[in-house]
Formats: C-alpha cells, sequence, structure tokens
C-alpha cells in the first residue's frame, strides 16, 4: 500500500520542524523522493501537480530570499554535469517534475517548502532540512541560464517564482488556522492602533509554538546570550525567550530562522527591541543606552551548531544607528 500524501500542510508537522535528513522528509509524508527537488502527487482527477520543493543549492540561477523564491526546474541526470552539477542542455516543460509544477501553478495549489542544508546560509541548518511551511506560485517562464551548455549556446529553463503565504495560513492544523484568523480580526478592531508589529508577533505566537525558537533556547539551556543569566523558577527550570533579530512582519519581514534568532533573558529582549544593545561585525556587544550597571558579556555567547547570520546583526544596527541620527 502507497503512503497516503497530501497537498498543503501534513497534520502533525509544525512549521520550522527540522529533519536530518531526506528519508525522514519521505516518512513524515513531505516529500515523496530521497533526492530530487521537486515532489509531487496525483491530484483528484488523477493528473500529476506539484506538492513540494527542497531548496539544497539545486541550481546558479536559484534565489532565495525568504519571502519569495525564484526556483529552477528539474531536468534528468543525463542532462547534468555529474561532477558540477550544471545543466548541460535545455530543459522542458514535458518533462514530468515541471509539468506538475507547472500544473500545481495553474491549479492555484499551495506548495510545501523545505531547506536544506546546502542552500542560502542565511535560512539554513548547517547539517539538517527544516519545513519552512506554504507557498504559492505566482509566476513561471522560460528563462536562460546564467551558465551557457558546453558548446556556448543559450541553456533554457524552467523558472518558478513563489510567494510565501500570510502568516495565518501557516499553522498546521484547521483549528490553528481558525485561530490566527480569528486573533487577526479582534487585532483589526477599529481603535486598535497601539504596537502593530508586537501584534502580529504574538499572533503568530499564538497560533503555535515555534520549533525554532524552542531549538535555540534548548541548546543554551535558558543561558542570555548577551548578558550570560540563566533564569531559574521554583522548579528548576530555566526561562528565556526567543528573540528575532531582525523583526518579523512588515516592514521588516526577517525569517524565523535560527540564524536570526537569540535566546535571550526578558531584561536583553527588550535591550534588543528598543536598540539599546546592537552587536558589532566582530561579535561584540555594544551599549547604546543606559544599563543601570547590568552585566553584559563582551562578546555575543554562540554555541554549537547556532551561528547568527551577520547580515541580520547588521541590518539592526542600522535601523537603530538611523533612528539615533534621525
Amino acid at each position: 500500500m502507497g503512503i497516503e500524501r497530501v497537498i498543503g500542510h501534513i497534520e502533525g508537522v509544525a512549521v520550522g520542524a527540522v529533519f536530518h535528513r531526506r528519508a525522514d522528509l519521505m516518512r513524515a509524508k513531505l516529500h515523496r523522493t530521497n533526492q530530487k527537488g521537486i515532489s509531487w502527487l496525483e491530484d483528484r482527477d488523477g493528473q500529476e501537480v506539484g506538492d513540494a520543493i527542497v531548496l539544497n543549492g539545486g541550481y546558479e540561477d536559484d534565489e532565495d530570499h525568504w519571502t519569495w523564491v525564484r526556483y529552477t526546474g528539474a531536468s534528468p541526470d543525463k542532462d547534468k554535469d555529474e561532477r558540477t552539477g550544471r545543466l548541460l542542455r535545455s530543459q522542458s516543460w514535458s518533462y514530468r517534475d515541471n509539468a506538475a509544477l507547472k500544473r500545481s501553478y495553474e491549479r492555484g495549489h499551495p506548495i510545501r517548502v523545505i531547506r536544506g542544508y546546502r542552500g542560502d546560509s542565511r535560512y539554513s541548518l548547517p547539517d539538517d532540512y527544516r519545513y519552512d511551511g506554504l507557498y504559492k506560485i505566482v509566476a513561471i517562464r522560460t528563462a536562460v541560464s546564467k551558465s551557457p551548455a558546453p558548446d556556448g549556446s543559450d541553456i533554457k529553463i524552467c523558472q518558478f517564482d513563489l510567494e510565501r503565504l500570510a502568516d495565518p495560513l501557516q499553522g498546521s492544523t484547521p483549528v490553528e488556522r481558525h485561530v490566527a484568523g480569528l486573533l487577526e480580526e479582534l487585532a483589526d478592531e477599529p481603535g486598535e492602533v497601539k504596537f502593530p508589529e508586537v501584534r502580529t508577533v504574538r499572533i503568530q505566537r499564538l497560533v503555535r509554538d515555534a520549533e525554532v525558537s524552542r531549538r535555540v533556547k534548548d541548546l543554551y539551556e535558558g543561558e542570555c546570550q548577551f548578558c550570560g543569566i540563566r533564569l531559574v523558577g521554583p522548579d528548576g527550570k530555566s526561562y528565556s525567550e526567543g528573540a528575532h533579530i531582525k523583526p518579523l512582519g512588515k516592514p521588516h519581514h526577517g525569517p524565523d530562522v535560527e540564524q536570526n534568532l537569540l535566546c535571550l533573558c526578558p531584561n536583553c529582549h527588550v535591550r534588543l527591541d528598543i536598540g539599546a544593545i546592537v552587536v558589532a561585525d566582530d561579535w561584540s556587544i555594544v551599549v547604546r543606552a543606559g544599563m543601570l550597571d547590568m552585566p553584559v558579556l563582551p562578546r555575543l555567547l554562540m554555541r554549537g551548531w547556532h551561528q547568527v547570520h551577520p547580515e541580520y546583526i547588521r541590518y539592526h544596527r542600522s535601523v537603530w544607528e538611523n533612528k539615533g541620527a534621525s
């Protein structure tokens, strides 16, 4: 009997869930194959439609910007250089994987996006795969690859543009999605004008306990990456908060990934959010406003596999340096 698979979210698989290898993705029904980037299944009418893609450094023409992705279609192995992985000849829309993904575009089906360890360093884990939610294909085209064929002629590729669906649609169960919708309606009530960004983030946190935040906090066992303090309650459990360096939501559109997240105590979380603390390119912690003699580490604490990406600390620093100059 074949494994039953569906279009959209897989019940019980949270956005942000991590899987060590492709076989684990297959067992979770997120993707159908152990090697290919495009996954497909049969729609209700028996036609094959794309249901998932893996971003894992497949082609040089791929672009990953978190909220939108430019994705190169598939080719038979014989059409690729075994050593470099580059294309030897043009792609075809009739090739099974490309045809299935094109059909999902035509039918408006959402696509599960999975990022692998060979993908963009701003978003990818060092040795794992992560399910990053649902995207919609908004455009397709035949494009010319950056690199020509061995004979110097153009290589034409099947190209897909995908945009990440709104956060209320990223819940993995119907109940989560319904609650998210109700919370957004309440947040948009007339007269509610305070702190729209904070309100959006709270809605996201109420919808699901972010897998990404939990992993980072577990790694540091609650120890603050800014001050080194570890808060422990009478039950012996530590308390810390997952703090996004480049904020989620408009106008920042920061990604919910480990490279953009810090494990902080509540005080340092607030200091980060109001720009009282920034991080320099050499990872030293810069105090920009009074700390009331509270401790601060000389450099940002980073442990094990968790590596903050420089792009996010530069973004955070530029935002507050510009505000301070105005």
